[in-house]
């Protein structure tokens, strides 16, 4: 999961302050029903919520109030004073208006999708039609300031996790705990993150730029992974699109043109706001189990655009470690036509289920907007992203420039996070959580003291026919996230083969405006060269197919390999990366029951000695990545990924065995499918031109182990399938439960149900089909998928308990036993990770 579970170890932070007011309870009505969405507001404000499906509330504020109104349409509003600050379980009995009887709406079941039957839809096909004509979109150009805030909380504090041991010797955080306006839990600070930026945007060029100014975040200032993924974590959003991305779901907005079909709206009331005669419109699910808000709306009357709207998410809702999500805006009336946005609020509760007393994690995001201005054009070349954007001042601002630019003053708590956060980390046990979440989320050791981190730890052991039990122990230079330079190394033992195994890298990054980095390195271990349609030249790696511990058959199509590599890489523009190769490599079979043998002219030869360059091209559109050293990461997997390779072999570079042309092509793209889920589509072509033995030719990739693994074929043997020509298709759509959630009895259950469809193309020539006939008893059959594309499909079901999924895969066809004898007509594959 590229969510770093290590923010759930931040425990720790600090508050000073309890809000002023604070209530919860049930409205009913007068058969002692629960009365669904009702208002309830601080009497003289506009501080508000509504009930939930249960009759539920909680409402909160800073300041002191002495009444609250309940009210909904068709009951007599209530006008309660309140006795106390702090008042819990309180009962609110709203009684019918005896004069309005027959205009009573009562907000259960399904509501018509008609415009002559529910005024409410009539509005909202006048927000459709408006939309366009509201905000930032009636103007060329735009301008404006943003103020940004992420804070992360422990919920649900209790007398039992204050005593517990985990907290020992850090009670101290616990002083004073805090209430959430929403959801009536205790909290505590833990984290918090601000950024102030300007954002520049042109609708005709249809282009946006956001040039940060300063961050500063509680005793992190420099860790850019952190600083990244909140960002990634909480993206922005646009209410008036049909789906909406919270956590890589799509959820229907209840703007959207789609929302008929899956909300219920109804005309709630009407009243002034800042001005302007607005209406309120409340919305619920149609269907349990979908990825859906409930909450309510205010229209204006002449514009019909939204002037606040809030939006929780459906306790039901298909998504995982997340409890809670709440969002509020609103929309600052500039004038008569126009309103923009001015405030977004949004709050997630991670949580490892969804019980109502589980403890959990709060992420709240603030976001503030002001001092718009329009049509003031800028050149194209502006918006042009930057390779490299790194200004250590940025992350280093003084308090003067957070007084002057922040748009909303922090409160107590928040003030005492960033002083709390500094307190704890002289804590020793603090010290030792924080490495633990560190470990488990990058996977390496820190040795600071060294400048060395060991790891990465879960390569620690393999297996495989050949080494029988690996031992593998590695390590990598490590000064800051930012490093220009880095070495890594490994060694490794197989104890059936005997042998060690070693592998050294190191990189440096030049130049940072265009990211030209130079690499080189070299390793002699033992490598599965059948997993992959495109020749690895990473001195460090090592395929699963390598060290499966159990698999469908017997893995010892295993290869020896000496690879030294020399490349340098450059990145002229954001994203488009060249790379520039050359790669010396031996190889020879690593079992005695496998052969590479392959014919010369004066007999018959085992090992491969071959130089090879290759000149690449990636192009990763919308890519977003973490950090500004020699080494990055990536912050989204959201994008697609363009590649293309040409590789010469030469007989005359250092007594090369082979000449040869190698083109490659590939092409992944993500796709999101609205409320139908994502889809996954890859395409891979590519042609070897000239004469090459086995340990150079293109092997189909299949997948001997019982994980599913994209871009293999699951019911393919490792060299079943052999070619110098190929085109391979890969489709995957996982359709997030779309289906599942329709179904009563696997409703609960929250699965997912996922597709897949495999196919490839390919052709061997005879010359090559005679370079690799030898008399070696152990040659394998050179068979290529040349008279029809060979093909699998699957269905999976995912998220089983969260972590699992499980794929069911079937051959199409090459199924005939006298050629085929091995060939698995249907094979089970799984895997498992932490997906929301």
């Amino acid at each position: 999961m590229k969510y770093k579970l290590i923010l759930l170890l931040f425990f720790f932070g600090n508050i000073l302050v309890v809000a002023q007011t604070k209530i919860s309870g049930k409205v009913y009505d007068e058969f002692n029903d629960p009365i669904a969405f009702a208002n309830v507001i601080f009497k003289g404000s506009s501080e508000g919520t509504i009930t939930d499906e249960n009759g539920t509330f909680y409402l909160e504020s800073d300041a002191t109030w002495d009444a609250v109104i309940v009210s909904f349409i068709g009951f007599t509003t209530l006008d309660v004073p309140l006795k106390k600050k702090v008042s819990y379980q309180l009962k609110f009995v709203l009684k019918e208006e005896t004069g309005a009887l027959d205009e009573v709406v009562i907000v259960t079941g399904k509501q018509s999708k008609k415009e002559s039957e529910n005024p409410a839809i009539a509005i909202l096909k006048k927000v459709w039609e408006n939309k366009r004509k509201n905000g930032l979109k009636q103007f060329k150009q735009y301008q404006y300031d943003k103020y940004e805030k992420v804070e992360f909380d422990l919920n649900t504090i209790d007398s039992s996790l204050i005593k517990s041991k985990l907290f020992k010797g850090m009670e101290f955080v616990f002083e004073e705990v805090d209430t959430s306006r929403i959801t009536g839990k205790t909290y505590l600070p833990i984290f918090i993150n601000e950024a102030v930026s300007k954002v520049y945007g042109d609708n005709v060029i249809n282009k946006e730029k956001e040039d940060l100014l300063g961050n500063k975040n509680s005793g992190f200032s420099d860790n850019q992974v952190i600083i990244d993924f909140v960002n990634d974590l909480y993206s922005e959003f646009d209410i008036y699109d049909n789906y909406l991305k919270f956590f890589d779901k799509s959820f229907v907005s209840p703007i959207s043109k789609t929302g008929i079909n899956t909300y219920n709206y109804v005309l709630s009331d009407s009243t002034y706001i800042d001005n302007k005669w607005c209406y309120n419109i409340i919305y619920y699910p149609r269907r349990k189990n979908e990825l859906t808000f409930k909450g309510d709306f205010w229209v204006a009357d002449t514009t019909y655009a939204i002037k606040e709207i809030n939006m929780q998410a459906s306790k039901s809702a298909n998504i995982n470690w997340v409890k809670e999500i709440y969002i509020e805006q609103e929309f600052d009336v500039l004038n008569d036509s126009l309103l923009l946005l001015k405030r977004d609020y949004f709050m997630s509760d991670f949580s490892f289920n969804k019980k109502e007393k589980s403890r959990g994690v709060y992420g709240k995001r603030t976001t503030l907007y002001e001092d718009y201005t329009f049509d003031i054009p800028k050149d194209e070349k502006f918006y042009s992203q930057e390779v490299y954007n790194y200004d250590k001042d940025v992350y280093n601002r003084e308090d003067e420039f957070w007084q002057a630019n922040r748009m909303e003053s922090l409160n107590k708590d928040e003030k005492g996070v960033y002083k709390m956060l500094d307190t704890l980390k002289t804590v020793k046990k603090f010290k030792r959580l924080y490495n633990v979440g560190s470990i488990l989320a990058s996977g390496y050791i820190e040795m600071p003291s060294l400048n060395l981190d060991y790891g990465p730890i879960f390569s620690t052991f393999g297996y495989n026919e050949v080494e029988g039990l690996r031992l593998r122990a590695g390590g990598r230079t490590y000064f800051g996230q930012n490093d220009l330079w880095r070495i890594e190394g490994f060694t490794a033992y197989g104890f059936k083969d005997d042998k060690f195994k070693y592998g050294i890298s190191g990189k440096v990054l030049l130049n940072k405006k265009n990211r030209f980095i130079l690499s080189g390195g070299n390793r002699r271990d033992v490598e599965q060269i059948g997993a992959s349609l495109t020749t690895s030249t990473d001195v460090l790696g090592r395929s699963l197919a390598s060290s499966s511990i159990v698999g469908t058959g017997t893995n010892d199509k295993l290869t020896s390999i000496n690879l030294t590599s020399l490349a340098a890489e450059l990145e002229p523009v954001r994203n488009l990366v060249f790379r520039l190769s050359g790669n010396y490599r031996t190889l020879e079979s690593a079992s005695p029951t496998f052969s590479l043998d392959y014919n010369t002219p004066t007999g018959i030869a085992s090992e491969i000695k071959q130089f090879e360059s290759a000149l690449s091209i990636s192009y990763f559109p919308k890519r977003k990545m973490t950090g500004f050293g020699v080494e990055r990461r990536e912050a989204n997997d959201n994008f697609a990924r363009i590649f293309a390779q040409v590789s010469n072999g030469s007989k005359n570079m250092f007594k090369s065995d082979f000449n040869y042309t190698k083109l490659q092509f590939s092409y992944l793209q993500p796709w999101a499918i609205g409320g139908f889920g994502r889809l996954y589509t890859t395409l891979e072509v590519g042609k070897t031109f000239g004469e090459v033995p086995l340990g150079l030719l293109s092997v189909v990739p299949g997948n001997q182990s019982y994980f599913s693994i994209y871009n293999t074929f699951s019911n393919l043997d490792y060299y079943e399938f052999v070619t110098d020509t190929y085109a391979s298709m890969h489709i995957q759509h996982n359709f997030n439960g779309r289906f599942f959630s329709r179904i009563p009895f696997l409703r609960k259950l929250n699965w997912r149900e996922i597709i897949g469809f495999r196919a490839v193309w390919g052709e061997l020539s005879q010359e090559n089909i005679d370079l690799n006939n030898t008399a070696n008893p152990y040659n394998i059959a050179l068979n290529a998928p040349n008279n029809k594309a060979y093909y699998e499909y699957s269905f999976g079901i995912g998220n089983i308990f969260k972590v699992f999924r499980i794929d069911f895969n079937f051959r199409g066809n090459y199924l005939d036993k006298t050629q085929y004898p091995d060939a698995r007509k249907f094979g089970i594959t799984g895997s498992f990770g932490f997906i929301f």
